[in-house]
């Protein structure tokens, strides 16, 4: 156990000395051992092979954790907006944040295909959870929050929690719950298939040539339980990249199930606007803190 704890405090140095291992040596899932394929700079990275966690600490925490997943198309991280930002809005309101670098390439021989990236959003979780004392959480009051491929990586968070994955390993954190407490969609992939869904995003996570039944295992508006946390959605009717049916059928499938949800959908905004909004979309991070601060996790 000490080494263990003693292992996820070490960092990895290539783009800053505060970005931690989500898992202490090789993180399990990959086909082969990682080869300092990543590149990037300015939290806009690629080829991400060692995945790792950045903590935003609220100075005076709230109890509430929420880990920041963001978008890319499942090929690259654009960690800056849909990331730093985010973590550094949460923190001044109290809310302790972790920005996930989750494995991603372009590049299907790294073999970052399902279920990789899901590994790396779980075990995130499970280090909040496991962390929560130390960084003044609540373990019941942990969420998660994801833009575009990462909103589709926050939505199997939300589904899939009950899943198991064989290359998960048995220390003590992967030991504890993954299931979030709530989830935060922004214009969020959810389809896998369909003619409306993000093909880079299927093709990055499933490969070029994936099958029926994978496609649907994640096309997560079919995965909605009613033991799937609340969710807030925010979409825009002029998406162009990821048409605004992935949101809908994500919230149909939500009140079908009886799960709380909230969801703001704009009719200008675009994809891709981070906190700041666009056109109508700006200032809906109101509506974030509001939903927060109904359910008692925010002040």
């Amino acid at each position: 156990m000490k080494q263990l704890l003693l292992a996820l405090v070490m960092t990895a140095t290539a783009f800053g000395a505060e970005w931690v291992n989500l898992w202490p040596g090789e993180a399990p899932g990959a086909k082969r051992p990682a080869k300092g394929t990543e590149s990037g700079g300015s939290w806009r990275f690629s080829n991400i092979e060692v995945p790792q966690y950045y903590l935003f600490k609220a100075e005076k925490p709230n109890g509430t954790g929420v880990v920041v997943l963001p978008g890319g198309g499942y090929a690259m991280l654009a960690a800056g907006r849909e990331g730093r930002q985010v973590g550094q809005f949460f923190a001044k309101r109290g809310v302790t944040a972790i920005v996930v670098k989750y494995r991603v390439s372009p590049n299907a021989a790294l073999g970052y295909h399902f279920p990789v990236p899901q590994m790396d959003a779980r075990r995130a979780i499970r280090i909040m959870r496991f962390k929560a004392k130390d960084w003044g959480i609540d373990p019941k009051k942990i969420g998660i929050m994801g833009f575009s491929a990462g909103g589709h990586l926050c939505s199997t968070a939300v589904t899939m929690f009950e899943d198991k994955f064989e290359q998960e390993t048995e220390d003590p954190i992967d030991q504890v719950s993954c299931r979030p407490d709530f989830g935060i969609l922004c214009y969020p992939v959810i389809s896998m298939g369909e003619t409306y869904c993000h093909g880079g995003s299927v093709r990055n996570l499933l490969g070029g040539s994936p099958s029926k039944e994978l496609l649907e295992r994640n096309n997560t508006a079919r995965r909605v339980t009613k033991n799937t946390p609340p969710i807030f959605i925010v979409h825009s009717a002029d998406d162009g990249a990821v048409p605004l049916r992935n949101g809908t059928d994500f919230a149909a499938s939500c009140a079908d199930n009886k799960v709380p949800i909230v969801c703001h959908f704009y009719a200008r905004g675009g994809h891709g606007y981070g906190l700041a909004g666009r056109g109508d979309s700006a200032g809906w991070t109101a509506r974030l803190e509001d939903w927060m601060k109904e359910n008692k996790w925010m002040e």
